[in-house]
């Protein structure tokens, strides 16, 4: 047979558990033909390329980022990072600001809610720094933000207006009014992302491209987009510049896309929604067939559902479902041949989950065939542990997460919880499915490298030698020591396994005859390289559908 691509002496990581090394492919018509040793290519006619002992693995798959969100960040006023000892440092660092930059329309800065040491921001204190402009201050993690009177005018938002999501995504109230702290997605998306339905075509697909070049650069092939809380609107503006891209042949990396809802009285407009957006984004490398939830939020705020309450304030956080209804709509997708994706930080909102896939599973019995991902997984009850695997749900973890002091967890969630965070090879060893994601928010692709999400999945920490910035380095080890993973763990869940989640393993995936001929080529050996420092490997060629990339 003619080949396109014959490749021999090569160290080949295929992540087919049925032939899980092989020293020679074969690419005709952006297909593996052959994988195997190099007895089987005098089948093949071309030329054959050896490799000199070069590392071969799949294209890899992210299983959770955030495409579409990103590009609105892209195009948003530059945002001043800082931090502060308190309160008062924090606004008097942001009127010193204001006062040297005059004129502005609207002033935005960047602050963790640990620097103001328990206290909080209220419009009053920054109507007193900034009366005459809009200002925000988006907490460090993206889920709240404080604004000024200003902002809630211009937005409509009153004393009156109905949180979101009760409980969960709110406007602070403080005695019946308005605090100007916004908590939670469904709440704030609409005013970080200010302006973005204005953008231009040209502006969206200059943001993208910047995307698609760090995904061919890395050798990311595939990625599951967890989607725009609130904001729909422009998630879709975005979707249709990428199937447009795609019809131009503008866009290699697949994109498994979702609708997003965060309560369960949006649950008969989102099913209605994400099945017309299956319809309108059908093209090669875009489908839409997930539907994706936030069930809770974060721990830094306090907003993760937990089963016990964290240990510094009296609350428990809450789930944006409760498992009978939420039960209801898994239902519901299984019979379109829709899938959930799910974001669930808290141990309350992963028991939730399972609670609910255990009573779908009990109602449809056979039947049921939708694919349920529960996302982040910071803390889980010792209890739910084995019930991913039981009930067939897929674990996804962002790995470069898996560091940092525990101490700070430990302030909110006391010791023993704190010493049992994202136990992902707990999960692994049971026989849960389990991947791996970069999940973030901003075109600021250090953190968005695979090969930091696998030394952090193989350290527990950042150090030195690591590719990352430095505020997220981390002297000591994150408990429990125990939950590293392996190298061929983190391959294969950045691979095989997020192809299954994508419900595209049968074209992807692994290195296997038959599939898609996504590949890369290293200089280096990724099974023996040192684990520190690992994230500054790259791979040195890129192949996807057998065309050469990089």
């Amino acid at each position: 047979m003619k080949a396109d691509k014959i490749i021999k002496n090569a160290k080949i990581f295929t992540s087919d558990l049925n032939n899980p090394q092989a020293t020679a492919l074969v690419v005709k018509d952006g297909k593996f033909v052959y994988v195997g040793d190099e007895a089987g290519l005098a089948a093949y006619e071309g030329e054959v390329t050896d490799m000199g002992g070069k590392f071969i693995m799949p294209g890899i798959f992210d299983s959770h980022v955030h495409v579409t969100l990103p590009v609105g960040f892209a195009y948003a006023p530059e945002s001043e990072r800082f931090a502060c000892n308190g309160k008062q440092e924090a606004l008097d660092y942001m009127a010193d600001y204001i006062g040297k930059h005059p004129g502005q329309q609207c002033y935005r800065f960047i602050l963790e809610k640990k620097f103001l040491n328990g206290e909080n921001l209220t419009k009053e204190d920054l109507d007193a720094i900034c009366p005459d402009a809009e200002l925000q201050i988006q907490e460090g993690e993206f889920h709240s933000v404080w604004v000024n009177s200003r902002v809630l005018e211009r937005h409509g938002i009153t004393d009156e207006t109905p949180d979101p999501v009760p409980g969960l995504s709110v406007y602070e109230r403080k005695n019946g009014k308005l605090t100007g702290y916004i908590i939670e997605g469904s709440a704030e998306v609409r005013i970080v992302l200010d302006g973005s339905m204005d953008l231009s075509d040209e502006q969206i697909d200059a943001a993208l491209q910047s995307w698609i070049d760090f995904s061919v650069r890395n050798g990311v092939s595939a990625v599951f987009d967890a989607g725009i809380p609130g904001f729909p609107e422009f998630h879709e503006k975005v979707y249709q510049r990428l199937k447009e891209m795609d019809k131009q042949g503008k866009l290699p990396v697949y994109i498994d896309g979702c609708y997003v809802i965060a309560a369960n009285w949006q649950a008969e407009e989102g099913l209605r929604e994400l099945k017309r957006l299956r319809q309108e984004f059908d093209t090669e490398h875009l489908k839409v067939h997930t539907m994706k939830i936030f069930m809770d939020g974060t721990q830094k705020i306090h907003t993760a559902a937990m089963v016990t309450p964290y240990v510094d304030v009296d609350e428990m956080g809450a789930t944006a479902f409760n498992k009978e209804d939420l039960a209801t709509l898994m239902v519901k997708l299984n019979e379109e041949g829709l899938d959930l994706h799910m974001h669930t930080v808290g141990s309350a909102a992963s028991r939730v989950a399972l609670d609910a896939v255990e009573l779908a599973r009990k109602e449809v019995g056979d039947k049921f065939r939708m694919r349920v991902t529960c996302a982040h997984l910071e803390v889980q009850d010792d209890a739910d542990l084995d019930r991913f695997a039981k009930l067939g749900v897929i674990a996804n973890f962002t790995p470069w997460w898996h560091s940092g002091d525990y101490r700070l967890w430990a302030s909110w969630l006391g010791e023993p919880r704190a010493r049992k965070l994202f136990r992902c090879k707990t999960l692994w060893d049971s026989g849960a499915l389990v991947t791996w994601s970069c999940d973030n928010v901003v075109f600021a692709f250090d953190l968005w490298n695979p090969y930091l999400g696998m030394e952090v999945g193989m350290t527990r920490h950042i150090t030195e030698k690591t590719n990352a910035p430095d505020f997220t380095r981390s002297a000591e080890v994150l408990p429990p020591e125990d939950e590293r993973m392996s190298i061929e763990q983190m391959l294969l869940g950045y691979t095989i396994n997020g192809a299954k989640q994508l419900g595209i393993e049968a074209t992807k995936g692994s290195i296997t005859a038959g599939k898609d001929a996504d590949f890369l080529v290293f200089d280096n050996d990724l099974l023996t390289a040192e684990h520190e420092g690992f994230s500054r490997n790259m791979p040195k060629e890129v192949y996807f559908s057998g065309k050469k990339m990089k």
